[in-house]
């Protein structure tokens, strides 16, 4: 069977995604670019007796290095060199889309072009011709849905095909007389360099280098041609020349465009119409959170029943294990170790799952894209970059993908900034521990308790980029650029497998790390030998004892002091602890929470904040060291953290006391 690679390339939200899912099924494999910390997702297809790697570039709005994306996206076609580069085109928007044609189809590799979203096009009545397109591109052009699996089978014919060409016509826009003299000296200057010219192609390494990319004229330095290329851009306004580039692209795409599609003339459309509504200036920001709170409080609803089966059936398994197994140092291993410490976190399965489902369908559906847009002004007020909003959406998932997405952000400065702050965002580990805590404490209210943490975590994030802003890292906040996406009915499929996708993630950790934390503690809680299990003669209530006083003005005991040590391994490692340290037995550990004296509502919430604005994890710690590329930057992080929770911990108790009594 022949094998071929291609490469999936388009800007963001045109549906590349979709289409990646629907090639690739389950066949897909997902880490980090080599060296760099920018997702990579790659997939698997069979299609007449060729086997094909398809490769999901990172999305990109031009081939300019100006953030790593670009980079990943620009250096992967450029080095690897796939067999066939398909760029998906948002047939909605074919104007934008098709700035980025004109710089791919200037490197002269075999290219087709996925008109996606084809049908939401034709229901606003606009009519493509794809074949005067294609004949106008040189590149074939194939019609497809990703979100219903329409053209599949065709846009991987016309890949094989094209993979079977050399690379050709190198097509290029015209960009001028005067400019196009430059990029003839500049090519020229360049072609002394006889490693340069047999690994890039010098017209494009020229109009790049008139483009003011300085990652490429970082291949330049060193090389014979450094000299001449300085000498003619030293005589040159590279920000004119960009601009005048841009204008010629843009002139080339208007000239096509009326020769190939009648766009239908119409009025305000429904998705206008909502998105007068959704983004205004007054209005944007209570629908959002009014959705939030929703999303809170049917997690809870929906869950309940499915938790508290989850909770029963530990629970008879804890007691089964306990009466039934011998030696008792082994059943208190399985009851107390594994069943209760693991048995603890997968309780809250269903309100991760749902959650996830959730946020799913907000994001599919093309309104999360609309939250970032209205959050940008006020997040530009505070001295952070719109387009941080992003990554800080991701940290509602997990932290770790969410620093890595801050290399779509631009300025360093801002970057470092939204990397520091976004720590604060209320990842999915921190779950577990606000639903075993406010649905033990605040039953009713346990969905609102929920919403108030994840928008205490912004306001701290947001407050602290104030902070670092006018003191540690001052400068100019970088605008925010975005294309809406347009709205769409998330198919279920879709959807669902978003959820597994970032699900399943948490059942593996259940099933590793948690487990081994667990484990940990019990090993503490259980020696030396001969001490009763969970004791203050255990090493566990050792080290409890020693934190206790620094835990004790937030009104927490040496158990929780130990649990919150364990929770920078993993904030699910929190519940996990004191499902062990409380060795629940029959009862469950809500009610073992509730039977302590020494744990009231007051602290129970103060554990809550605590939990929110600490560090999230050492896998968060280990990211912000590769991003920010010092220990410096992480030990701050860490620091910073640990003592806006103490302090915030203590206000939020205190405050919360003299109306709930305790603390």
């Amino acid at each position: 069977m022949r094998e071929i690679r291609i490469a999936l390339t388009g800007n963001p939200n045109v549906g590349k995604t979709t289409l990646f899912n629907a090639l690739t099924g389950s066949r897909q494999h997902v880490g980090n670019w080599p060296g760099v910390t920018v997702e990579k997702k790659t997939g698997r297809v069979s299609h007449n007796g060729y086997e094909i790697e398809v490769v999901d570039l990172p999305g990109t709005y031009s081939l300019t290095a100006y953030s790593a994306d670009e980079v990943v996206a620009r250096d992967y076609i450029l080095e690897e060199r796939p067999d066939v580069v398909v760029q998906v085109v948002d047939a909605t928007n074919l104007e934008r889309n098709l700035y980025l044609t004109t710089q791919v189809a200037e490197l002269g590799v075999p290219m087709v072009i996925a008109l996606n979203m084809a049908d939401m096009a034709e229901a606003q009545g606009d009519t493509i011709d794809l074949a005067r397109l294609s004949e106008f591109l040189e590149i074939p052009v194939v019609r497809t849905v990703g979100t219903r699996g329409e053209g599949l089978d065709t846009l991987l014919e016309a890949a094989i095909k094209e993979a079977a060409t050399s690379p050709h016509h190198e097509h290029t826009i015209g960009y001028g007389d005067d400019v196009e003299a430059t990029i003839a000296m500049l090519a020229d200057a360049l072609s002394t360099d006889i490693d340069l010219a047999r690994r890039y192609p010098l017209r494009w390494l020229a109009v790049k280098l008139l483009e003011g990319d300085e990652n490429v004229l970082d291949k330049v330095r060193g090389g014979p041609a450094l000299a001449r290329v300085e000498s003619i851009l030293s005589s040159i306004d590279s920000d004119e020349y960009e601009a005048m580039m841009a204008d010629k692209r843009y002139e080339a795409i208007s000239a096509i465009l009326p020769q190939v599609r009648k766009a239908n003339v119409r009025n305000m459309s429904p998705s206008d119409m909502l998105d007068r509504v959704v983004t205004d200036r007054y209005l944007g920001i209570p629908i959002f959170l009014a959705l939030m709170w929703g999303t809170f409080q049917l997690t809870f609803t929906v869950a309940a029943p499915f938790m508290t089966m989850i909770e029963a059936a530990v629970g008879w398994l804890a007691e089964f294990v306990a009466g039934s197994i011998e030696p008792a140092w082994l059943a208190s291993f399985l009851g107390d170790g594994i069943i209760g410490g693991v048995g603890a976190v997968v309780v809250f399965l269903p309100n991760i799952f749902i959650l996830f489902l959730i946020l799913a369908f907000l994001e599919d559906s093309g309104y999360l894209a609309r939250a970032a847009f209205i959050m940008d002004r006020p997040l530009y007020a505070l001295g952070l970059p719109g387009k941080a909003f992003i990554p800080m959406l991701v940290g509602f998932g997990c932290n770790v993908p969410a620093i890595m997405a801050t290399r779509s952000i631009e300025g360093e400065k801002d970057r470092l900034l939204t990397i520091l702050v976004n720590p604060f965002m209320s990842c999915s580990a921190r779950l577990p521990v606000y639903i075993l805590l406010a649905g033990t404490f605040f039953p009713e209210q346990a969905g609102s308790v929920v919403f108030f943490l994840y928008v205490l975590g912004i306001a701290v994030a947001i407050a602290s980029a104030k902070l670092f802003r006018s003191t540690i890292l001052p400068g100019e906040v970088s605008p925010f650029v975005m294309e809406m996406p347009p709205y769409r009915i998330p198919t279920a499929i879709t959807s669902l497998r978003h959820m597994w996708s970032r699900g399943s993630m948490y059942i593996r950790k259940a099933g590793s790390i948690i487990l081994i934390g667990v484990l940990v503690v019990w090993a503490l809680a259980s020696f030396p030998l001969g001490v009763e299990y969970g004791s203050a003669e255990s090493f566990a209530g050792m080290i409890g004892h020693l934190l206790e006083p620094l835990v004790a003005p937030l009104g927490f005991d040496w158990k929780v002091a130990v649990a919150l040590i364990f929770g920078f391994i993993a904030k699910e490692i929190v519940v996990g602890s004191l499902g062990v340290l409380y060795g629940t037995g029959e009862e469950t550990l809500s009610s073992a929470l509730l039977a302590d004296p020494g744990l009231s509502a007051a602290a129970a919430l103060a554990l809550m904040v605590f939990v929110l604005l600490y560090t999230p994890c050492v896998a968060a710690i280990g990211v912000i060291r590769q991003e920010t590329g010092s220990w410096k930057w992480a030990g701050f992080s860490v620091a910073y953290g640990l003592v806006v929770a103490w302090l915030l911990a203590f206000v939020v108790g205190h405050s919360a006391g003299l109306f709930l009594g305790g603390i």
